[in-house]
């Protein structure tokens, strides 16, 4: 850890887990601004920041917005959701607001707050909702809370190494 207790960041990539369960208790504006300015300083083709975030805290919209998401009626009980827009005509503005949104998630996590990608590409009711211009669509929406379950950080299942990585050529084991 950190002298300021945040975690290092390949701690956070190893350990993160997707949290869809959220404790009552609020996330700090430090931590919320926090979030959103990694999403801000993510890597952008041609720098064209292609993205907006709107941070939305109010209880009734968070409601609206599980109601509306249906594989994320969790985001109803968040303590904050970023809803991630892109411009409609940037050709880079899915790659770089993905960047953005990992750099949001790794970001929570180091302060020990969860979430979990909901959606992905265009909704016109959230859209709607939160007063999107023409110029931008939805990518997808991040609840974010404290857990509340305890995680098991770091016990993820995945693949070894050698089925998803190669040396050199397709097919010449990594390790």
């Amino acid at each position: 850890m950190l002298e300021d207790d945040t975690m290092e960041v390949f701690a956070a990539i190893r350990t993160v887990l997707a949290v869809r369960r959220y404790t009552d208790a609020r996330v700090g504006p430090d931590i919320v601004r926090r979030v959103v300015e990694a999403g801000r300083l993510a890597a952008s083709s041609v720098n064209l920041q292609p993205w907006h975030f709107v941070v939305v805290q109010e209880r009734a919209t968070l409601r609206s917005i599980g109601r509306i998401m249906k594989t994320g009626r969790y985001t109803a009980d968040a303590s904050f959701a970023v809803v991630v827009l892109v411009e409609k005509d940037s050709p880079f503005a899915v790659s770089d607001a993905s960047r953005a949104i990992q750099n949001m998630v790794l970001a929570a996590w180091s302060d020990g707050v969860g979430s979990n990608w909901v959606g992905f590409g265009r909704m016109p009711e959230v859209e709607e909702l939160l007063g999107v211009p023409k110029t931008h669509e939805g990518l997808g929406i991040v609840p974010f809370g404290y857990p509340a379950v305890k995680l098991g950080r770091g016990r993820k299942r995945r693949k070894s190494m050698g089925e998803v990585a190669s040396r050199e050529r397709f097919g010449v084991p990594f390790a």
